[in-house]
């Protein structure tokens, strides 16, 4: 298999795991149970789950008024396009 197809499995797994986190932690905050470290949330983004995550937590409003995720969440998912914007130029050029 080639390398972008890997990429391409690691991102989809990556999203899935970003949203069930996601989800589980909203329904913790409900339940007042356990909750999912902020840095936990924030480094799955980072590894490439922040448009899943931003997605979702728009779409369940958990976390909207924490400046943390509404600002770094976009941060990261432009880090994301720079990333991938240099792979492609460098692959072309």
């Amino acid at each position: 298999m080639p390398w972008i197809g890997l990429v391409i499995i690691y991102l989809a797994v990556l999203a899935l795991v970003s949203v069930i986190v996601t989800v589980a932690d909203k329904v913790s905050a409900k339940r007042g149970g356990w909750r999912v470290p902020e840095a936990t949330l924030m480094l799955l983004g980072l590894f490439g789950g922040a448009l899943p995550m931003y997605v979702t937590m728009k779409t369940i409003r958990h976390k909207t008024k924490h400046k943390k995720f509404m600002i770094g969440l976009p941060l990261e998912i432009a880090l994301h396009a720079a990333i991938v914007c240099a792979c492609v130029y460098l692959k072309f050029n």
